[in-house]
């Protein structure tokens, strides 16, 4: 799996790719560039075996601070209505790609996390916050509708539709315990322990059945639009799968001789 991005930072070690913006001097916004750029990477980590979970990381005290003013939305204003479903489409397809790409996103929220920052964050499977997080989905604050890359149908899943409707009228700021409160983050922890948080949980995750683990975002993606009834079997189907496979053997062996399995992704 590549590394060497361009419009943002990513390191791989050990299963683990972490993922960062790379403009802190402007809080980390986003650049048609960097947008095209994490799209195309997310979809080729859907093929990838390097790679068991990402960390997409916070840089120099901010997660990101959404579209670039001068280099997104002021050429927005003047695009015509083509072009601008063409950047619409864009930037939900890297919600889209993070949805499809078959490994665990863990978002490690520090500072601002505004507008499509906070739609990364949502998109992300789990999510980590400090109490400096401020979480905006803005659309409404720049005239915009708050039906932006997916968060008029993500985000009422997360939090309930009557907190995910004030938040997306309103525009206001999530603060970090109050998103801890309503489910939005999993857990918050002190600035310093942030990242040794997101990377205890990534190393959790990639030391699991990497493949099950595929299976299990798969199938909370997908389940969204099923009757209970069509996910049930769904599930079925899922599992009969995961049971074929050597990690589930490996479990079982394991358990026999009272020892740790170690998963292959197999």
């Amino acid at each position: 799996m590549r590394s060497d991005v361009t419009h943002f930072i990513c390191t791989i070690e050990n299963g683990i790719a972490t993922v960062a913006l790379n403009r802190p001097d402007r809080k980390n916004p986003l650049s048609f560039e960097s947008y095209a750029e994490m799209r195309d990477w997310f979809r080729d980590l859907a093929y990838s075996d390097d790679v068991k979970a990402v960390i997409f990381a916070p840089n120099e005290g901010n997660f990101s601070s959404g579209g670039d003013v001068h280099e997104i939305i002021g050429p927005l204003t003047k695009m015509k209505m083509k072009e601008l479903l063409t950047f619409t489409r864009m930037t939900g397809d890297l919600v889209k790609a993070m949805v499809n790409c078959g490994k665990p996103i863990i978002a490690a929220v520090d500072g601002i996390c505004a507008g499509a920052g906070a739609i990364i964050a949502m998109a992300s499977d789990l999510r980590i916050a400090t109490p400096e997080a401020r979480t905006a989905f803005l659309f409404n604050r720049v005239g915009l509708a708050g039906c932006d890359m997916g968060a008029c149908a993500i985000l009422p899943r997360i939090i309930g539709q009557g907190r995910a409707a004030e938040l997306l009228y309103l525009g206001r700021s999530m603060r970090a315990e109050e998103g801890a409160a309503w489910g939005y983050f999993n857990r918050v922890v002190p600035q310093d322990q942030l990242l040794d948080a997101a990377t205890d949980l990534a190393r959790r995750i990639a030391d699991g059945p990497n493949f099950a683990n595929m299976m299990t975002k798969t199938m909370l993606a997908q389940e969204w639009s099923m009757s209970i009834e069509q996910a049930i079997e769904a599930e079925a189907q899922a599992q009969a799968i995961c049971m074929q496979g050597q990690d589930f053997h490996r479990a079982y062996n394991a358990f026999v001789a009272k020892e740790k399995p170690i998963f292959e992704g197999d």
